[in-house]
């Protein structure tokens, strides 16, 4: 008997791609074929993917890119990529196409639109991105990662919540060691986009601490490259140890064990802070376009998971004295933890294979 065949359609951010990642190691554990649909700029980012999901490279462009020549360009380079996706899906009869987003997925979500496909999106933010928002009124399900998320009117969402990869599940809900006189751990992520200013904030704020503390922290800090030697040699002056490096392999080992996670908000981070189970000050990057950070941070914040800090009020004495409040107070870091995980959804990628296989029985 053949094995059904799923697509995912993911774009080229960590933000798309490690919830497809989740569901694409489900679904072949089920004994399913798993392809992922991508273009050239996604394609570097499937190292995590297992060996066995076929990658499929298609055409697509971003509008928000490049010159005019790029930007007019754009549309006829995503019409040859969802003419060559719908050549390749007549041929394979996926039995459903899972979107997640980003411009990359536009050729395989219009393809099994074009051709009744089941289909479905999974949006990790509490808002919509841009291509989400395209397909939402022309798939059969909208699984959402953040809840509430902000929907056009007429569609209803399934609270889903954002699949997590593997290495995160294993350290779910790990023993939490609130604060006190020993040696403590400090998270720093940035993201991608957004690392600089908590390169610049970050440090000193760290280094401005209470003496009782301060010497007892430890910091992992991600960096962009740019910034990588300035921040190393910041800790290296002021006697912090501090790992810096612009991305880190061992997320979750490092996040369960720390005291303190600074980060931005991504949606997959705010999943990864919730499954472990992690006190947080969360930075919502002021540059996104929908202000979808924000909206990933209301859960944690409102469960007293979480202090959120605008980027406009992002300074170093502030920033230092909320990370004081939490590390100071072994009780209140202790039930911000467990106020995380409440949060969570460590089931989040069964309810989207579960999603999906119901899809797949539905005929098209």
């Amino acid at each position: 008997m053949t094995q059904p065949l799923l697509i995912i359609a993911a774009g080229g951010t960590g933000g798309h791609m490690f919830p497809a990642q989740a569901l694409a190691e489900a679904m072949l554990a089920r004994g399913w074929r798993v392809k992922l649909s991508t273009d050239a700029r996604g394609a570097r980012y499937t190292g995590g993917f297992p060996h066995a999901v076929e990658i499929e490279q298609v055409g697509s462009a971003t509008f928000s890119r490049g010159g005019i020549g790029a930007k007019l360009a754009a549309p006829f380079k995503i019409a040859g990529g969802i003419l060559a996706a719908a050549s390749r899906m007549m041929r394979d009869k996926p039995a459903v196409v899972v979107g997640f987003g980003g411009y990359p997925a536009i050729p395989a979500m219009a393809s099994a639109w074009i051709l009744r496909k089941p289909r479905m999106i999974h949006e990790q933010n509490g808002v919509l991105g841009r291509v989400n928002q395209i397909f939402a009124k022309r798939v059969d399900t909208v699984a959402c990662g953040t809840w509430p998320t902000e929907l056009p009117a007429g569609v209803d969402g399934v609270p889903v919540g954002n699949p997590v990869r593997q290495s995160i599940l294993e350290r779910a809900g790990a023993g939490y060691i609130a604060p006190g006189d020993y040696p403590m751990s400090i998270l720093v992520m940035g993201g991608s986009q957004g690392a600089r200013i908590l390169s610049d904030v970050v440090p000193p704020a760290i280094s401005a601490l209470p003496s009782e503390i301060r010497r007892n922290i430890r910091v992992s800090h991600q960096a962009r490259e740019e910034d990588l030697e300035r921040v190393a040699q910041y800790y290296a002056d002021e006697g912090i140890p501090a790992d810096v490096q612009t991305f880190f392999n061992d997320v979750p080992t490092r996040m369960s064990e720390a005291q303190l996670v600074v980060t931005r908000a991504g949606a997959s981070t705010i999943a990864d802070l919730s499954i472990i189970g992690r006190p947080s000050i969360l930075v919502p990057l002021a540059a996104a376009v929908r202000d979808e950070q924000t909206a990933n941070a209301r859960q944690l914040v409102e469960a007293g998971a979480a202090i959120m800090v605008p980027e406009s009020k992002l300074h170093v004495d502030s920033l230092a004295e909320q990370m004081a409040t939490v590390l100071s107070d072994p009780n209140g870091a202790l039930k911000m933890a467990q106020s995380a995980l409440a949060c969570g959804k460590p089931d989040a990628t069964q309810t989207l294979v579960d999603l999906a296989l119901g899809l797949a029985e539905t005929p098209s």
